[in-house]
């Protein structure tokens, strides 16, 4: 096999997925700057995390062959996201603090057990088995994150909080890991991010469909669906779109999605 087309496709999904990985960066920039948490939701980060490490571990030698790239942007990743979920943590009020702790401590608990299961436990084919479905069931469940997101635009017929260049590189990024998982014969590559590819082509439809639409007051009205936020609309005041905070809430989407 000529492992240059193989190559530069993994080049490529690690590029388009960091530009996913550090979108969220506004978000935190607004919560530093705000010293809190506001409504946004740490919920998307510490699962992205959980997905990053499985996809990490996944890539390794000893796990899987020739798929080291996959262990270099998801441990970038893992990395990044475990900066989100500390800065969440220290700006989150009292009681989300310790839902999120609780959340996090499960995740590297999960992890672990899944990580020494298979080093221990397992060998061969029966070791790639394994951790390839994990990480593919995380991923596929990342991807599908945005399904919430679409359903508003169509409901709304606006794509507000649908931002097209996040679709655009949730497309790309999905597209290169799939195409990467193809050239390299491993289904828990190309099966997630298959899927992952056909639904950044199904927001890129949409936005196109509706770009045009001035859409609903249900789009303000259901503004927990906005990348990860949880707030409620108020009278008056300030509120944070899509637009203006394309990183809000994380993934994946579309913005904290990770390649396996």
């Amino acid at each position: 096999m000529n492992n240059t087309p193989h190559f530069v496709f993994g080049i490529l999904g690690n590029a388009f997925a960091l530009f996913l990985f550090l979108a969220p960066t506004i978000t935190f920039k607004r919560i530093i700057k705000n010293r809190t948490t506001e409504e946004f939701s740490g919920v998307p980060y510490v699962m992205t995390l959980l997905n990053c490490l499985l996809s990490a571990w996944y890539g390794l030698p000893f796990v899987s062959e020739d798929n080291l790239l996959v262990t270099t942007i998801n441990g970038t990743g893992a990395a990044i996201e475990i900066v989100y979920v500390l800065l969440f943590l220290v700006f989150a009020p009292k009681k989300v603090k310790a839902k999120i702790g609780g959340l996090f401590a499960a995740v590297l608990s999960v992890f672990a057990v899944i990580a020494l299961v298979s080093l221990f436990a397992l060998h061969g084919n029966t070791r790639k088995l394994f951790c390839g479905t994990a990480a593919t069931v995380f991923s596929i469940v990342m991807y599908a994150s945005p399904l919430s997101i679409m359903r508003l635009v169509i409901k709304t017929k606006s794509v507000e909080f649908m931002p097209f260049f996040l679709s655009l590189f949730v497309f790309l990024c999905g597209t290169s890991w799939f195409v990467f998982g193809l050239l390299g014969g491993d289904p828990f590559i190309a099966i997630p991010n298959g899927f992952g590819c056909g639904l950044g082509l199904m927001q890129l439809i949409l936005y196109f469909i509706y770009r045009n639409h001035k859409g609903s007051n249900i789009a303000e009205k259901e503004s927990a669906m906005e990348m990860g936020s949880q707030k409620k609309p108020k009278q008056g005041g300030n509120h944070t779109n899509g637009n203006d905070d394309p990183g809000a809430g994380g993934p994946p989407t579309a913005i904290n999605e990770s390649p396996v």
